[in-house]
Order: structure tokens, then sequence, then C-alpha cells
């Protein structure tokens, strides 16, 4: 495939890389596959499976633990879809030897999701299939008591996520008794994106659901799924505690050729262009953006480009119906383009789609292959454009293509054994089932340890026997796996007490304070008034011509809690170790909606958040600051940009992106008494990001000095030192001074 005409020879492009197209390996249907099921398959569409889904079937049947790490579209959905179909097949005949004769349930299969939108997606294609013993089902918090009942005690796959298997089944697991003593198989779906405090709070439920079914004489085989992971069995045995995984990773489906288009930096504003020439050439294209906010914005801006031709915004926080709806759409063809957040990353069946455009680097090079899957899933070939964003990440990797290209994708970091999530799971797996020594072998080394805590604090009784928990409340409603403050904030419509969407409790200070222009699909609404406690927003219909937006400051403060370790780098010191971390939504600025010119501010009343967490630091010692003094006038100016810089690059040597961290910089910190710059990892407890930039801080800084010396600005701009997740909207930055810091820190 060639560049298309329409696109070939323009100035921006600064880089192609051309991937050919590839033909399939089909194989026979092994002789353990029955003929009814091939019979189900085939009326599927699938008449002859791949070599690979062949291989890590077979070692599901024979009750190994796979990870399936094949590209986007190469048909990992088989890998445990077959098994399942099988064993739903020998049960209905009598045929499965491993039945028990006093075990009257059928086989039972668990599927995993890190949202209810691709369960239920999943759904949709395996309740087509029809098979004696086959009986699929969804559970999440939008099913009614009489739709978890039948998923209980009659289902024989059940479709979740890991939070109604934490918050429900596993706290129940008496009532769940039959489905767990039968079950055989627990998929893990999009397995990369439980990384960080997400994935280590995962990594405990799995571990507690691991306990629960050994007491109820089943020990289920793992199958985690995903796109873009790298070394995918020691991921998967991080994730799941299982030590055996077979690793499937050689995809022999066939592919698309693809062109991947790397765009001139700074050129955000040629996106909704881009877009509107591939729909005007009949491609059904979808465009990424970074936010909610871009993504109505863009989608508005795309219409008067296109008149006449169907075009969405999909992002979280839109109502089930209206999610299905965009999802049906996007499928039949009926929309032409959409505009989206990293909501469409997963594997949600699109059917296929021509043309990906990525309104900037999404942060990780997991994140940008598995955008970039989403084109040429059907008989035409795939077209991809980055336009990298105005930050120095994305200029930097415009610089250095091979970084995207050449590189391998990021390993998944998450920490299982991170005592803040390893204790409360702990509580909760006690209620559960009282704990015993032998369950260091689910929890590993950190077990005992922690036991030993929750007992000296009263949390857990020692008997003979074991650990007992101690108190009324079920423990598990003081565990939030995603770290967001629990159900999201409603906003409703004040004149009819209609639910026009949902935030997530951690955006919602800065999205919906009172005074916040908030847009839903391209209508804007204004906040009258906002509730944290009641999770709730009150809104009204605003003028389409209201002429301005809203931008939410904050302001940050950390206090250095310990030290985990410290080095010499240059002429300072760098360290990392816990610390907390509070921050506060403090006031708003009203933009222009042409031209982002300040209108005016307004002071906002909202509560402090905290967190405990890890962070990395470095202090430079007066002593070398007034070597510089000619050249770092205002210290504080310079730490801050440096700050910024450091972040921005902080992705090319750290697997996170850039809204994983937070930074914080001072002229003089209370605890080191020097000018600090800190780099804080955004979960709970940590997420190993701060090591991961402790050990490589000596490349990470010096590729950021490298960043600062070559951009051509004399005094910052979006691509050295501006940020785009700066709480006081980049006031206050001294590039030079920066430079400066950072030639000290490095090279002494």
């Amino acid at each position: 495939m060639a560049v298309p005409e329409w696109l070939a020879g323009r100035a921006e492009i600064r880089h192609v890389e051309s991937r050919p197209a590839l033909s399939g390996e089909a194989v026979d249907w092994p002789g353990w596959v029955p003929e009814q099921v091939r019979t189900t398959l085939r009326g599927a569409g699938i008449e002859r499976p791949w070599r690979h889904q062949i291989a890590g079937a077979a070692a599901v049947m024979a009750g190994r633990s796979v990870a399936v790490a094949t590209p986007t579209a190469t048909g990992k959905t088989l890998v445990y879809l077959l098994p399942a179909l099988v064993r739903a097949a020998e049960a209905a005949t009598g045929a499965d030897p491993t039945r028990l004769a006093f075990r009257r349930a059928a086989p039972t299969a668990l599927y995993i999701a890190p949202t209810k939108a691709l369960a239920h997606d999943q759904l949709a294609r395996l309740t087509r299939m029809t098979l004696p013993g086959w009986s699929p089902a969804c559970l999440d918090g939008d099913c009614d008591q009489a739709e978890r009942r039948y998923a209980r005690e009659f289902a024989t796959f059940v479709l979740t996520n890991p939070d109604m298997l934490h918050r429900s089944v596993l706290p129940q697991a008496d009532r769940w008794r039959r489905f767990l003593g039968n079950l055989r198989l627990v998929v893990v779906d999009e397995s990369h994106r439980y990384r960080g405090s997400f994935g280590a709070h995962t990594a405990a439920v799995l571990r507690r659901l691991r306990r629960l079914c050994a007491a109820a004489g089943s020990d289920p085989a793992f199958v985690c799924t995903s796109a873009t992971t790298v070394d995918a069995a020691a991921a998967a045995t991080r994730l799941t505690g299982v030590d055996d995984v077979v690793e499937v990773t050689a995809a022999t489906s066939p592919r698309p050729a693809l062109d991947f288009v790397v765009w001139q930096p700074g050129s955000a504003g040629d996106l909704p262009g881009l877009m509107a020439q591939s729909v005007d050439h009949e491609r059904q294209t979808l465009g990424f953006v970074a936010s909610r906010r871009l993504a109505e914005s863009v989608a508005e801006r795309l219409r008067g480009l296109v008149p006449g031709r169907r075009v969405v915004a999909y992002r979280a926080g839109y109502l089930p119906d209206e999610r299905r709806a965009l999802e049906s759409g996007l499928r039949d063809g009926s929309i032409a383009a959409a505009v989206a957040t990293n909501a469409l990353e997963l594997g949600i069946d699109l059917g296929g789609l021509d043309t990906v455009v990525m309104d900037g680097f999404p942060g990780t090079l997991a994140a940008m292959w598995q955008r970039a899957g989403r084109a040429g899933r059907r008989d035409r070939d795939a077209l991809v454009i980055l336009v990298p964003a105005e930050q120095p990440l994305d200029a930097y990797l415009t610089e250095h293509p091979e970084l995207l290209f050449d590189a391998p994708v990021e390993a998944t970091v998450l920490h299982p054994e991170n005592p803040y999530i390893l204790g409360p799971h702990l509580a909760a797996a006690a209620q559960e089932l009282p704990l015993t020594t032998a369950d260091a072998a689910y929890f590993g080394p950190g077990f005992l340890p922690a036991v030993k805590a929750l007992t000296a604090q009263g949390v857990l009784r020692e008997r003979p026997s074991g650990w007992f928990w101690t108190r009324p409340e079920r423990a598990v409603d003081a565990i939030d796996l995603r770290a967001i403050g629990g159900r999201p904030v409603e906003i409703i419509e004040e004149a009819t007490g209609r639910v026009v969407g949902t935030v997530d409790p951690a955006a919602a200070d800065a999205t919906v304070h009172e005074g916040a222009v908030y847009v839903h699909q391209g209508e804007p609404w204004l906040v009258d008034a906002y509730a944290p406690a009641d999770r709730t927003a009150l809104v009204r219909a605003a003028p389409t011509d209201l002429g301005y937006v809203t931008q939410a400051l904050s302001g940050s403060e950390v206090s250095i809690l310990g030290t985990h370790e410290s080095a010499p780098l240059g002429a300072g010191m760098l360290s990392v170790g816990p610390v907390r971390m509070t921050s506060r939504v403090t006031e708003y600025l009203r933009r222009d909606a042409e031209t982002l010119a300040v209108w005016d501010r307004t002071p906002l009343d909202l509560p402090a958040h905290t967190l405990a967490t890890q962070a990395v630091w470095w202090t430079l010692p007066d002593e070398v600051l007034r070597l510089g003094a000619a050249e770092v006038a205002d210290p504080a100016a310079a730490a801050h940009a440096a700050e910024h810089a450091a972040i921005g690059m902080l992705p090319v040597f750290a697997p996170c992106d850039r809204w994983d961290v937070g930074g914080l910089s001072v002229a003089r910190h209370p605890d080191t008494g020097l000018l600090t710059v800190f780099v804080v990892d955004g979960y709970p407890g940590g997420a190993g990001y701060a090591a991961a930039a402790f050990r490589r801080a000596g490349a990470w800084l010096t590729a950021t000095l490298e960043r600062l010396r070559t951009c051509g600005c004399p005094d910052g701009c979006p691509r050295c030192v501006m940020s785009p997740t700066c709480g006081n909207g980049n006031q206050h930055l001294d590039k030079p001074g920066a430079t400066t810091l950072l030639r000290l820190l490095v090279e002494g």
C-alpha cells in the first residue's frame, strides 16, 4: 500500500512507516473439537482456525494457563472460547471425563474485562452461538436481581469486571459455590490495562478468587489476552500469581497492509481537516483525542467540514444506551467518523475502520498500537496518522521515530506486594475464609508481615486455626479498585431530573465545579451546583453561542515521609521514597472560546485531597545555584519549567504516560531546605513509576536537557516546558533557567 494520493506529498509529513500485508496460516479443526462445536463456530463465520489459536486452545484444554499477546484482530477470543464451547458440549452429552458424578453442575468459565462496555460487547457475540449446555450471562452493576441470580445459579460462562468480582462474587462465595466449584477457566481480557494501582488491586482480587476456588474444589486455568504486552508470560504471572504460563505471541492470521504517517509536531489543528479528507474519500475514520472536552469540540468542528455525514463523539460518561447506540453505528457504517478518548482503545468489536488519526502521542507505545489496531480490520488496507502534540515527548519522538517503530512496547508495571493494597485485600480475604499460613502461596512473601500488622491493628484476630475478620461491616466496602473514590458523579439536568452523563470523582472537581461549562454530544451545559459528598452536579442548558470555556486551576503540596534510596547526580542529589501529596482545585478561568484569552478568574471553595504515594526528587544546593545565578534569575520558575520538561520526557524511560504522574517544584522545600523538584507517582501507595524513574534518571534527565537545548523557542513553548496538565495554567516558567538547572544536575 502507498500513502493515498490525497495525503502523499504533504510537507507536514515527517516520517512514514509501512508494513506489508501478510497471509494467514489456517489449520484443520483438531479431533478434540466435537462436530456440533465446529458447526456452531462455522455459523459464527469461523470456517477454519489459525494455527496460533489452536496452539493456545490446546494448552487450555490440557489445564495450562496461557498468555496470548498477538496484535489486534488476530482472533485471540477463540483461544479461550473454543475450550469453553468444547467443555459445554461435553458436559451436555456426558462426555466430560473430569466431571464427577456427584457434581451435577456443568463446567463454568469466568470472563473478566476492565470495562462493562467490553463485557457487554463480548456477550453480544456469545449469545448468538447456540449449543446445548452453553449459557452465557453478564454480571455487572447494571444487572437487576433476577439477572444476578441467573448468572449465579444457571450460567456457564459469566462475563464481569474486577469490581463486581471484588464486591459481589467473592464476599458471597457460599452463594457462588456451584459456579466456583466447577470453574475451569478464567479469562482476563485486555490484561495490559491492569497496571499501576488498578493492576495491583486486580492481582489481589485474582489471588482471592484462586483461594476460594481451591476451597470449593476447583483449580481453573487462566487466559490473559492483550495486543500490546511484552514478556507476556511474566506479566500474566505477576497479575494472576500462576507460575506455569504458556506464551502465545506468534500470530498466524492474515493482516492488511499498514501505512503509519507521523505528521508535523504542533499541527494539532490539522486533526479535523485530516479526518474530513479521509471521510471525503469514503474511509470510515476514527480520531483519538486526550480529553472529553476535545472529543466534543473536534467532533463539532468536523461536522461543519463534512455536512450530511454522521459524526459523533465517543467518551466515558455517556449512559449505557447512548454508548451502545454509538457502537452499533460504527459497526454498521452509518457513522462516518467518530472522535474518541481512550474509551475506544479496548477490543470492542467495531467491524474495522479504514483510518485512525491520533491527536498527540497517547503516552505509551502500548496505547499507540492499541489505537492503530482499530484500522484495517476488513479487506481494506489501514492508514494511521499521528499528529504530535506540542509537548516535549511528542517533539522528541518525532525527531527519533525509531523509538516509535523499533522499540518494544512497555512492560506492564504492577506491584502485587504493595502493602497499601495487599493489607486491605487480606482483610477482605479473611472475611471470605479465615486466613492460614498456607495462604502465603497465593499472596507472596508480604503475606505474613501484612497479616501481623493487621492483627496488631485489631483488624484481624489470631486463633489456632488462623486469622479471622473481627468487624461487623464488609471489608470489601473499604477498597476501591480504581482508586477514584467510588461511584461516579451524576450530571443532572436541574429542570427535569434527567441524568445527562457521569464523570469520575477524580476528575469531578475540575470538570463540574460550580460555574463550569460541561459539553455533552456537542451541547454546552452550565453547572449551577456541585455537591461532592452527594456525587451530583446540577446543570442547565447553555446557549450554543456561549462564547467561553472554563479551565480549573489547582495547587499542591508534597511532604517527604522517608527515603528509600539516594544517589549523587551531577552537582545535585537524587532520591526516591514515600511522600504525601495534598492537592485542591482553587479557582477557575473563563477563556474566550475562539482565542482562549482569559476573561476573568473565580475562586472556588472545594475540599483538599490527600494521596500517600511514592516520588522521585532531586535537589540542588545553594552554592551550586550561586554558580549559575546569572542564568537563573528566578529559581522557582526555572524549577517549575524543569519539572514540566522532565515529566513530559518520562514515558520514554518509564512505563507510564504523563497522566500517571504529577509534579511539584519549589525554590526551597521545607523538608530539604533546598531547591527541590518532585515527580510523584499518581497512584495510592505508588505503582512503580518513581522507582523506574530513579533507576534511569541519568538517561531520562539527559534527554530532557537535550529537548530544552534543541527546541527552537527562546522562552518556552508547548514543545518543551508548557504542560497540558499544569495546575496553574503554565504560569511562571523560565526555560533558560530550567536549562541551566538541568545542566548543573546532569553535567555538574
